[in-house]
Order: structure tokens, then sequence, then C-alpha cells
């Protein structure tokens, strides 16, 4: 069938949502440009409720990707995906109770700066560098997507609509402050999940009814969610994604600048975890509403599959060919559809690009030149902002030989993320790693999860593994009239290496879990050679003490477990503690410990510690 192509009305839709959203960063980018302090800016000045946070973190994390991998993934390999259920509540849970309360009650702006109060500043820069690879990586497959979708359904040249996407966020974040994020965050959310519930009404009504769609994705074997098989080559399988998934959502979510600044900026810590568990309802009901498209799809393409059947180049444009495919007879909606994928994508990539500009300038450029002018400062923050849009955009090339973008984006995220995640936790939950453990350990685990990673990408894992469940092509007529070639198991090449059937092949969702493990173990392992950290020198508001809840009946046993760290005179002597610990520091500078004694003053006194929380 010959697909439709946008009609004028969608053209209107399209460009009328566009508008909407980069207004709302241009109106935000006026009236902000008179905020004093970059701390206010930063973080709100410490007075965001749990509402809009909530919101604006469920629809950060759900970008074109989820809008366009998710359904394709269910088409393709079933309905397993749902069982993300169950690693993104660990994941909220990890978040709240472990990670959030250090990160709040230690006044911090950047999670990095955690890091050089606990280790020092070598360890800051080590993940600061892997947070912009993680960040330059992502933010190319979140740009690739979405043109991927245009290209499909408005016949706009593939390549012209990356060009143009990464040019319109480079624009948008050039034009300064984007703290209109968290509200154009929320109109998304809104957008994408009524572009998702119109999909599915539509769907289901021209299948027959849900019950129909429900019988054809189990006869289509679609519904086969609980696959108790422990071989961690096989794809998808429930401990692949229950165990790798949590680990691959932590360290997107427990240990990531752009969460972690979120749920800072709460007022209180019991906002923040408000914030993140209400957050969890919005993930749930985005991801069963991206797994029911998934199945209406089935039912809709269950005897003509228009991906083997070569209407589409990529099996993540499905779902933007279903949508045209359905409201051909109603103008305007495919407009809505493709500027919900869009819209997703804006926010991402400006705030990433936001984000990069400020990490690189503060932790990077302000270290090497510290007394530059305003101006030259203004000048170079912009130039930054280029300079990283053009990088983005630039690696959105490279996202497509990457395969489907929500496996690239994972691997990426697992890469990059859990060494990331074994340094924090390092530094939060074992008093006694030392400095050289933590960048010996970071250096092991992001070695070993980009060698896995890498290799995976190079040698595929055999088809067996990740075989995609049965889709014919029976009643397709073809534009050109040519039979269809069923696509034949590929036979494998025979100079693969040793490791390509075995460590290449993992599921790409344990990435994330090696690197942790590698990091934290050989950081405790160097920690201990090198000599442990003693618990005495350390402030106990960096270490959350994981053992008490398990050793309640004895002090004794509790005492020991927390190796010296001083939990029970946690109020009286946070700052004398805090300072100790920043003049023991070498080569900290004077200016360093000025801000710290500062923040104190600032903070300190007004908190509550029976409340958790600053009393305004």
């Amino acid at each position: 069938p010959e697909v439709k192509k946008f009609a004028a009305w969608d053209y209107v839709v399209f460009a009328a949502l566009f508008l909407v959203c980069a207004s709302i960063g241009v109106f935000f980018a006026v009236k902000e440009r008179k905020k004093k302090t970059s701390k206010e800016f930063l973080v709100g000045g410490k007075q965001m409720t749990c509402g809009p946070i909530a919101f604006s973190l469920t629809s950060s994390f759900m970008s074109a990707v989820t809008v366009l991998g998710t359904p394709s993934e269910v088409y393709r390999y079933g309905a397993s995906f749902v069982l993300f259920f169950l690693s993104y509540a660990l994941v909220i849970v990890f978040t709240a109770e472990l990670f959030l309360p250090v990160f709040y009650r230690s006044g911090i702006t950047s999670t990095y700066e955690y890091l050089e109060l606990r280790f020092n500043k070598i360890v800051r820069l080590a993940a600061t560098l892997i947070y912009i690879l993680q960040t330059i990586l992502y933010t190319g497959i979140v740009v690739y997507a979405p043109s991927l979708a245009l290209n499909q359904v408005t016949g706009f040249d593939l390549w012209g609509s990356v060009v143009a996407t990464g040019i319109v966020c480079t624009f948008y974040c050039t034009l300064g402050g984007l703290k209109a994020v968290v509200w154009t965050d929320a109109f998304q959310m809104i957008v994408m999940v009524a572009g998702f519930m119109t999909v599915l009404i539509r769907g289901t009504t021209l299948n027959g009814g849900s019950t129909k769609v429900w019988r054809e994705a189990y006869e289509g074997s679609r519904l086969n969610i609980f696959d108790f098989d422990v071989d961690p080559l096989r794809r998808h399988t429930f401990w692949t994604i229950v165990i790798g998934g949590t680990f691959t959502w932590l360290g997107l979510y427990g240990v990531n600048q752009s969460t972690i600044q979120r749920c800072i900026s709460c007022k209180s810590e019991k906002h923040a975890k408000l914030a993140l568990y209400l957050n969890l309802l919005g993930l749930w009901t985005v991801l069963v509403c991206a797994v029911f498209c998934g199945l209406v799809m089935y039912s809709h393409y269950k005897s003509c599959d228009p991906w083997t059947a070569a209407f589409i180049s990529a099996p993540d444009q499905l779902m933007p060919y279903f949508v045209m495919d359905i409201f051909s007879s109603m103008p305007g909606v495919p407009g809505l559809f493709v500027a919900c994928a869009f819209s997703g994508t804006l926010s991402t990539v400006a705030a990433s690009i936001n984000a990069l500009a400020t990490v690189t300038f503060e932790d990077l450029v302000k270290k090497g030149f510290p007394n530059l002018s305003e101006k030259m400062s203004t000048w170079i923050s912009k130039g930054l902002c280029i300079l990283y849009g053009v990088l983005c955009t630039s690696m959105a090339a490279a996202a497509s030989l990457l395969g489907g973008v929500v496996q690239a984006s994972l691997s990426i995220h697992g890469m990059c993320g859990g060494p990331m995640l074994g340094l924090f936790t390092l530094g939060i939950v074992f008093p006694c790693a030392n400095w050289k453990g933590a960048i010996g350990g970071l250096l092991a685990g992001t070695t070993l999860a980009f060698w896995v990673g890498t290799g995976s990408f190079i040698y595929p894992a055999s088809p067996t593994k990740s075989i995609p469940l049965q889709l014919s092509t029976l009643n397709c007529t073809l534009a050109n009239g040519t039979e269809v070639m069923t696509t034949a198991a590929p036979t494998a090449a025979p100079n693969r290496p040793l490791l390509a059937d075995t460590w290449y092949s993992l599921s790409y969702l344990y990435f994330s879990a090696i690197g942790c493990l590698g990091c934290a173990i050989t950081g405790l392992l160097i920690s201990f050679v090198t000599g442990p950290n003693k618990g005495e020198d350390i402030p106990p508001v960096l270490i959350k003490p994981v053992c008490n809840p398990f050793c309640f009946w004895s002090e004794r046993l509790k005492a020991f477990l927390w190796c010296g760290v001083q939990h029970d005179s946690q109020e009286v002597d946070f700052d004398k503690n805090l300072h100790k610990v920043m003049e023991n520091k070498t080569g900290t500078e004077d200016t360093f410990k000025n801000n710290i004694s500062k923040e104190n003053k600032r903070q300190f006194p007004g908190y509550n510690p029976k409340e958790k929380s600053y009393t305004n």
C-alpha cells in the first residue's frame, strides 16, 4: 500500500505544537534574565514542590526513544518489555532511600561535587569526563530517532531533518535560561500521553476491540512474558529485565546529574521523595501505553508485516507508519503524533546541551582559567553550546549504525552509567574506600563495560539468542509486484573471535551491572591494598549507613559495621567535621573552602533534623 504523506493540516498541527514548545522556552528565557544567583538559577532556590518535578522527571526520560522504540520492540519481540514495571519500582526505591538523602543533606548542587567532598578533585574530573561522553552519545540517538520517524511519514530527507533538529535545539539552548525545561516537560508529557491514547483507541476499534487484539497477540505468542531462563546471553528474560534493567536505570536515575538536580530543587527531602514516587506512576503509565500500542500494531499487521515487506527501512519506523496508516482519513492526527515524538526530543536535547555546556564550563574551563571576565564567560558558554550542538548532531550519524533505538540508548547508558553507579556506591556505602580505589575502580568498570559493549556492536549476538518472533507477509500486495523474500537466519561469519559467542553476546541490559560491579569490587580491593580510609575522618552526612535496618538488634554490631563513621553524633559535629575534611584535602584551594563554609552557614543553621528539611 502506498503510504499517505503529511496533508496540509498535519503540517499546521505539527508547526503549532512545535511553536508552543519553543515559545515556552523563549518566554522563560526573557522572563528569567534578571535572576541573580547561579544557585537560584540552577536549583530554583530550593522552593519547588513535588508535582511539577515529578512530571518533568517522567517526560525527560520518556523521549522519542520510548514513543518510537518500545512499541516496535513489543511488536517484534513480544510483551516481555512490560517487566520493566518491576525494575522501575526497584530503581525509584533505591534512588529515594539510598542516594537522594545523601545528596540532599550534604547541600550540593552537582552530584560531582559530592565526589570531590568524599574523595578528591581527580575523581570529580574523571567522572565529569565520562558524563560528557555519555551525554553526547545518548543525545545523538535522541536526535536520530524522531528524524527517522519524520523521514518515514513526511518524506523529509533523513539527514536534512537530523541537521534541522540539531540546529533548532542548539538555537533554543544558546538563547539562555533553560529553566523553562520543567514547564515544557509538563506540556510534553500531556501531549505524549494524548498521542498514545488516540493511537490506542483508534487502533483497537479498527482491529475489532480489545479482546480480539489480546487473543491475536496470544496466538502470535506475543504474551510469553515470564521467561525464567537464567541464560545471560538471552536478550530479554525475566532476570535480564529485572536485574539488568534495574542496574541500567539506576545509573540513569540514582546518580545522574539531571535527576538529582531536579530532586535537590524541592523544598524538603519529603517533597523530593514524593516527587520520585509520583514519577514512578508516570513511568508506569507510559510503559503500559507503549506496550499496548505494540500489541495493537501486531494485531493490525499480523498477516502483512511492513518491515519484512520493505515498506519501511528500519523497525523503528513501524509506529509512524502505523499512525499514517490508521489515521489516513483524519488529517491533523499524524501531525499531532510526530509533534509528540519531536517535542520529547527538543526537551531532552536542549537540556543535554545545556547540561554539557554548564558542566564543561564549571568543571573544566573555570578550573583552568579562574579569572575570566563576565563577558568572556558568557561568550565561552555560548560557544560551548554551539560546539556540543554540532557534536551531538554528528553523533546521530553514528546512531544510525547501532540497530534499534531502544537497545542503542540503553546500551550506552549501561556502558557509561554502570561505572558511575559503582563509583557513587563506593562513596556512599563503603566508608573504607579511598580515592585511589575510586579512580582504579572507575577505570576498571569503564574498561569492562566498553569492552563488552563495543564487542557486541561489532559482533552482534547470534540470532538464536535474540530471535524476533514470527512475522508474516502473506497478504501483502507489494507496490512493485515482486515477491517478498522471507528473512532467513543470516549465516554466521566464519571469522568470529573466540569471545564473540560468549562475552560479546551478553544481553545489552547487563552492561551496566558489569560496569557497576567491576568498579565497586576493583575499588574495594585497591582501597584495602593502599590502606583504607579511616571512618573518623569522613563527615557522617556523606555516608548512608545501609546496615542499620539489618542490625537493629545489636548496637555493637551496628557500630562495628559503620567502620568508625560517627553516625550517632551527626547533628552536633556536622559543621566541624566537614571543615576538618576540607582542610585535610590536599590542594583544595581557599575559594572552595570558603564556599563550603558559606554554604554551611547559609544552610545548616536552618536545617531541622527532625523534619529532615530546611525551615523556611
